[in-house]
């Protein structure tokens, strides 16, 4: 599907169209954190929420100040979103201690890890569904039961050479570049697209609409109201078929987007707006542009 020529994404390759398997397909889902009681609080007060896809599992806590989060046994690498200006936390991993201060996207390593948290506020977990312990508290995981067809087999990415550790990325580091889209950044499970905010409304003359053939994405927003427009692909069994999703979403919330479902977000009103999408495992297309993926270097892509 055509992207407005500014689009960065314009520089992609085409996109197949792939028929979508007859039932199996999950629909999208919306979770608004604000309207959601939590499912888990700890003694220290932090509030969490637990939701997945088929391949991600996502983590959303309102922190307390001195808490802290424990990891342990973890199969693999996760990714955690500290997004206020004034975040702080402490990052362990065996004998490494790695602070955090500001907005950051913070790589841990498998194992046993824990976050200590300094400044309250959001934080945010990106798992891989191989944490069972983690998909189990899922308040949807029965839509899960049977796997959606639709999403390519998990695999993940090479590890990195230099070996798994804490890696602490300062948001207001990465200097912005109209050649590039948004903020990539990946590890051997997860890749985030942490966007750039925008204030005002999205242009609804310049919107992006378009599908992933196998793989899921998911849109997180931590501010603004947005617009989820979504169009699941016909099949030849009309039972499958469903309308047009149009969802208003206050954050901080989370979008569910199984492929190959036509989408695109529209920010709305006169307001900030922060949305992040993620993929599990990192995306082929993104990684395979030149400057695109901020830590490629960290991070080899498979070999095929």
């Amino acid at each position: 599907m055509p992207y407005d020529t500014n689009d960065p994404r314009a520089q992609l390759g085409a996109t197949r169209t792939v028929e979508r398997p007859a039932g199996g397909a999950y629909p999208p889902q919306y979770f608004e954190f604000g309207d959601l009681e939590p499912d888990e609080v700890s003694l220290a007060g932090t509030k969490t929420w637990y939701v997945r896809s088929q391949s991600m599992c996502i983590v959303y806590s309102d922190v307390a100040p001195g808490d802290t989060l424990v990891r342990s046994g973890q199969p693999d690498e996760y990714m955690a979103l500290l997004p206020s200006p004034e975040a702080s936390a402490t990052a362990k991993a065996g004998s490494q201690s790695e602070p955090i201060e500001g907005k950051s996207v913070v790589v841990m390593p498998p194992g046993d890890s824990a976050l200590t948290i300094g400044s309250g506020g959001q934080l945010i977990r990106i798992f891989s569904t191989q944490a069972d312990d983690l998909v189990a508290r899922c308040r949807n995981t029965e839509v899960f039961e049977a796997p959606d067809p639709n999403v390519a087999a998990w695999q993940p990415w090479p590890d990195p050479p230099e070996g798994h550790r804490v890696r602490v990325y300062p948001l207001d580091a990465i200097p912005q570049d109209s050649k590039r889209f948004g903020r990539l950044l990946r590890c051997s499970t997860i890749m985030v697209n942490y966007f750039y905010p925008d204030d005002g409304a999205r242009d609804p003359h310049k919107l992006s609409p378009h599908h992933h053939d196998d793989f899921e994405q998911i849109s997180l927003q931590l501010e603004g109201d947005y617009v989820h427009h979504i169009r699941t692909p016909w099949t030849v069994d009309m039972d499958a078929w469903r309308d047009d999703d149009h969802h208003y979403t206050k954050s901080p919330a989370v979008t569910i987007i199984p492929p190959p479902t036509v989408h695109t977000s529209q920010g709305m009103h006169e307001m900030r707006h922060q949305l992040i999408d993620i993929f599990a495992p990192p995306r082929f297309d993104f990684s395979e542009r030149p400057g695109w993926v901020v830590n490629a270097d960290e991070y080899p892509m498979p070999s095929t």
